[in-house]
């Protein structure tokens, strides 16, 4: 049931207009496969998911379901703060053919550690796809801790968690419960290397919406067994790791995008565009690293 091993972006949605631009669309998602990406994520947070219909969530992940066709694993993003909401969700992207699905942890509600699990193991119940958690506690507000992760993966539907808590002493207790059935996957780009070393697969990653082929081989390099020149690789990306996050992600990643054009330079309130010197320290980077 494991979905991908090595890096899985975390794709944008680009938009022209006001819709979604399912051309520039196309082109990320075909540049992403050639560069040798491992899997894709639709409608996750920077693919500012919150600010799509349900409609423009289904479509969206229908379409690069049906352009990958099988090439690599698609992952759509149908997490939610009403359990219901997110249950319904999960089931009509089963229908348009994602292959696995990325939930993350109800946020605002706040919500006990017994209305965590249960949140999840409703859902997982309700399809046949498998499921990678996602804490991510500075967005939601909510910690997915060791015993929630204990108790989760026993669903067999339940196969991993996006970790981007940032606490490695947390995550080396949730690596406890990696095994064959269950993996833990980096939410932070520049902790990928740090998790592949406590027993991780990969990363759902940000940063590979520009590098996609260098950090998917980053991590190939490390479960490989090249772990210095991984951990170096690791260390050289940190500058520009650090640039796609100097505002709120999505909003670098896109214009970082943008700039390499790859798709127009539109968000939807309440993200709009970097500031200016967002965007000149963002251009020195990309040249720096030779992608402009």
């Amino acid at each position: 049931m494991t979905l991908f091993e090595g890096a899985a972006t975390a794709l944008i949605t680009p938009f022209r207009d006001g819709k979604i631009d399912y051309v520039s669309m196309g082109k990320l998602v075909e540049w992403q496969i050639a560069q040798g990406i491992d899997a894709l994520v639709v409608c996750g947070t920077t693919g500012e998911a919150s600010t799509l219909s349900v409609r423009e969530k289904l479509d969206l992940i229908k379409f690069v379901a049906d352009l990958t066709s099988g090439r690599v694993p698609v992952i759509a993003g149908t997490g939610g703060n009403c359990t219901e909401s997110a249950l319904e969700l999960s089931k009509e992207a089963e229908k348009t053919g994602a292959d696995g699905l990325l939930i993350i942890t109800p946020y605002y509600n706040k919500c006990s550690e017994t209305g965590l699990i249960t949140h999840f193991q409703t859902i997982a119940d309700a399809v046949n796809l498998p499921v990678i958690m996602y804490s991510v506690p500075s967005r939601t507000g909510v910690n997915m801790g060791p015993e929630a992760v204990r108790i989760l993966k026993e669903h067999p539907n339940i196969v991993g968690l996006k970790e981007a808590s940032g606490n490695i002493s947390q995550i080396c207790q949730l690596a406890a419960h990696i095994d064959d059935d269950f993996t833990i996957y980096s939410g932070n780009d520049d902790q990928t290397v740090p998790i592949l070393s406590l027993g991780g697969k990969g990363c759902i990653s940000t940063v590979s919406n520009i590098i996609p082929g260098r950090f998917s081989r980053m991590i190939h390099s490390w479960l490989d067994g090249e772990v210095t020149w991984a951990g170096s690789e690791q260390i050289a990306l940190k500058p520009l790791i650090d640039a796609v996050f100097t505002e709120v992600n999505p909003i670098p990643i896109k214009a970082a995008l943008y700039m390499m054009g790859m798709c127009n330079l539109e968000y939807r309130l309440p993200l709009c565009p970097p500031s200016n010197k967002t965007q000149y320290a963002l251009y020195e980077t990309l040249r720096d690293y030779g992608l402009v």
